[in-house]
C-alpha cells in the first residue's frame, strides 16, 4: 500500500457573508425560508444508517411565529437509545482502524458542503427553527461550524505529530487511541455550529457517538445530519436520536462501554450528569471523560476611562443580539457613574432603534425567545422588577407572546450590586447593570468576581493601561474568555478557544487542540534495537 506523510490544507476562517438588500446570498436565502415554510417535514432518527420513525411525533414551529408547523420529529424511547448505542458499537472497529487521512476527508468535504451548496438551507432551518436572524444564523451555522470542522481537522494532525523524544538504540513513539466505548454527545438549542462540534470533534478521531440535540434544534440538526451523510460519514458512526433527557440518562449511563460525554448546557444538568456518571463509576470499562461547557453570568466591566459610546455599543451587541440567548451573552454590566448619565442615553437610544419581529424580515434586529418555558421565566423576573422599588426598568420590560415569544430587549438598574437579576442566569434579552462610584474602581472588581457562580466571558472597557491590567489579574479567575475593549461575545474558531471554568464548565476550549486531545487516549511504545542478553549491570562488577 502507498503511503505518505500528508498534510491537510491549512485551515482559514470562513468569510461572513453581508446578505445586503439584492446581494445573491440574500436572493438564495429569501428562497429558501419560503420553501421550507411551505412544507411539513418527518424528521426521522438517524441509527445505523437507516430512518427510524416511531408512533410518537413532536410538532415543530418557529418560536416567532409558533403557530405555523415546521414538520415533526419522531420522539425517541428507551428502546431506540439501546438500538443507537449498539449500532454505534457495531461501527467503532472499522471506524477506528479507518486511516486517518480519510477521516480528515470525510469532515473536510462536510465543511466544504456547509460552506457551499448547503449554506442556504441549513442557516434558513437555524432562522426558522431557533428564530436567530440571517447575520446570527450566518456567523452560526455557516462560518463557525465550517471553522470548526476546517480548524478540528488541522488540531487532530497536531495531536498525531505530538511525539515523545527518543535516546541512543531507542524509538519511542505515541499512538493516539480512540476511547474504548462510545460517546454521548449532548448538545444545545442555541448554537447549531455546537450541535455540529460536539459530536463530530469526537468522531474525527475515530470515536462512535450517540448524538442527542435539544427538542428545540432538531430542525436544523436533521440538515447537519443530511451534511454528514452526503459527507460520507459511515453508519453507524453519528446517530441521531430524540429521547427525553432520563431516559437517555438511564440507558448511556449504565451502559459499562459508556467512554464520554461532550456537552453544552445548563450547569444543573451538568452537575446531575456528573453525579450519576460519579455514582455509577464501577460500572464502566474505563473513566469516563466529562467535558462540559455550560452556563454564564458574563459581565461588561467598565472604567471612568472609557470612552461612553463604546460601553454603549459593547452592551447593545454583546447583551442583546440573538435576544441574549449565547452562553457568553452579557447579563451584568458595571458603569462608573461619571459615565453613566451618557451611557444611558446612548443605550436607551439603540434600544428604542431595535426592530423586533420574524426573522424572515431582515431588518429586525429582535426575534423571539426559544419557547414558551423561557419567555415564561424571563417575563417573571421582569414583572418582579416592575414591582421593586429598589431597581428601575429603564428600557424595554414590555412582552408579546399570542404570535411568537416575543420579550423587548430589557434594562434593569440596580442598586445593590448583589440583586436576584445580577446573580442568576436568565439566558435572555434582559441585563441588570450597577452604577458605581467611579473612584471605587478595585472595589468593584473585587464585586464583579464573586457575584456569580459562573466564570464564562467577560469583558474590560477603559482607556487607562493601569486599570485594565488590574482588571485583568484581578479577574484572573472569573472569566475563561476575557475581552478587553470589546463585547463579551463572538469567540472565533482558531483565534479565541472557547470555555469557562467554575460554574461555567470543564474549560476544555472548543476550537482548539485541547479539546480534541479530551477525545484520544496514548499509548507509549517503546522499541529497542539492540536488546540486552545479560542481567547483570556493570555496578555489579567487583572492584
Amino acid at each position: 500500500m502507498s503511503k505518505g506523510v500528508f498534510k491537510v490544507p491549512t485551515p482559514i476562517n470562513e468569510p461572513i457573508k453581508n446578505y445586503a438588500p439584492k446581494s445573491a446570498e440574500r436572493i438564495e436565502l429569501q428562497a429558501m425560508l419560503k420553501h421550507l415554510r411551505s412544507q411539513e417535514m418527518d424528521i426521522p432518527m438517524y441509527i445505523g444508517g437507516k430512518e427510524v420513525r416511531s408512533n410518537d411525533k413532536v410538532r415543530l414551529a418557529p418560536p416567532h411565529d409558533h403557530k405555523h408547523t415546521l414538520g415533526h420529529f419522531h420522539k425517541s424511547t428507551k428502546e431506540h437509545v439501546k438500538q443507537a448505542i449498539d449500532a454505534a458499537l457495531a461501527a467503532k472497529e472499522k471506524w477506528a482502524n479507518l486511516s486517518w487521512e480519510h477521516r480528515a476527508s470525510i469532515f473536510l468535504k462536510a465543511a466544504e458542503l456547509i460552506a457551499g451548496p448547503y449554506r442556504a438551507k441549513l442557516n434558513a432551518a437555524t432562522m426558522l427553527g431557533q428564530s436567530k436572524n440571517a447575520f446570527q444564523a450566518e456567523i452560526d451555522s455557516a462560518c463557525e461550524i465550517t471553522d470548526f470542522l476546517r480548524f478540528n481537522v488541522h488540531f487532530m494532525t497536531e495531536v498525531y505529530n505530538e511525539q515523545p523524544i527518543s535516546g541512543p538504540g531507542v524509538w519511542n513513539r505515541l499512538e493516539w487511541r480512540p476511547l474504548e466505548g462510545f460517546i454521548y454527545a449532548l448538545t444545545p438549542f442555541n448554537f447549531t455550529a455546537i450541535a455540529g462540534n460536539l459530536p463530530t470533534s469526537c468522531a474525527m478521531m475515530g470515536n462512535v457517538v450517540v448524538w442527542k440535540p435539544s427538542n428545540t434544534q432538531v430542525y436544523a440538526a436533521n440538515v447537519l445530519m443530511e451534511i454528514f451523510i452526503e459527507a460520507g460519514v459511515p453508519d453507524g458512526v453519528i446517530n441521531l436520536l430524540y429521547p427525553s433527557g432520563p431516559d437517555a440518562a438511564e440507558i448511556v449511563f449504565n451502559h459499562k462501554d459508556f467512554a464520554g460525554i461532550h456537552f453544552t448546557g445548563s450547569t444543573e444538568v451538568f452537575q446531575n450528569i456528573w453525579q450519576t456518571i460519579g455514582n455509577n463509576i464501577h460500572k464502566y470499562k474505563s473513566y469516563p471523560r466529562i467535558v462540559g461547557e455550560t452556563g454564564g453570568k458574563d459581565f461588561i466591566l467598565a472604567h471612568k476611562s472609557a470612552h461612553a459610546n463604546q460601553v454603549s455599543t459593547a452592551i447593545s451587541r454583546g447583551a442583546f443580539e440573538y435576544q441574549g440567548q449565547k452562553c457568553s451573552a452579557a447579563s451584568r454590566a458595571y458603569i462608573p457613574s461619571n459615565l453613566w448619565n451618557e451611557v444611558k442615553t446612548l443605550l436607551q437610544a439603540d434600544l428604542k432603534s431595535m426592530k423586533m419581529g420574524p426573522t424572515e424580515d431582515f431588518t429586525n434586529f429582535i426575534n423571539a425567545v426559544i419557547d414558551e418555558k423561557s419567555f415564561d421565566k424571563l417575563t417573571k423576573y421582569i414583572d418582579a422588577a416592575k414591582k421593586d422599588s429598589t431597581v428601575e426598568i429603564i428600557a424595554g420590560g414590555n412582552y408579546d407572546k399570542s404570535k411568537g415569544y416575543f420579550i423587548e430587549p430589557t434594562i434593569i438598574v440596580a442598586k445593590d450590586p448583589k440583586y436576584v437579576t445580577m446573580c442568576e442566569e436568565l439566558f435572555g434579552p434582559v441585563l441588570t447593570i450597577h452604577v458605581y462610584d467611579e473612584n471605587k474602581f478595585e472595589e468593584i472588581c473585587d464585586i464583579v468576581d464573586s457575584t456569580s457562580i459562573y466564570a464564562l466571558t467577560g469583558a474590560i472597557l477603559a482607556q487607562d493601561r493601569y486599570a485594565i491590567e488590574l482588571a485583568t489579574k484581578k479577574l484572573v479567575n472569573s472569566a475563561g474568555n476575557f475581552y478587553i475593549n470589546d463585547k463579551c461575545t463572538g469567540a472565533v474558531v482558531g483565534q479565541q478557544p472557547f470555555g469557562g471554568a467554575r460554574g461555567s464548565g470543564t474549560n476544555d476550549k472548543a476550537g482548539a487542540k485541547i479539546n480534541l486531545l479530551r477525545w484520544v487516549t496514548p499509548r507509549t511504545i517503546k522499541e529497542t534495537f539492540v536488546t540486552s542478553v545479560d542481567y547483570r549491570y556493570a555496578f555489579l562488577q567487583a572492584d
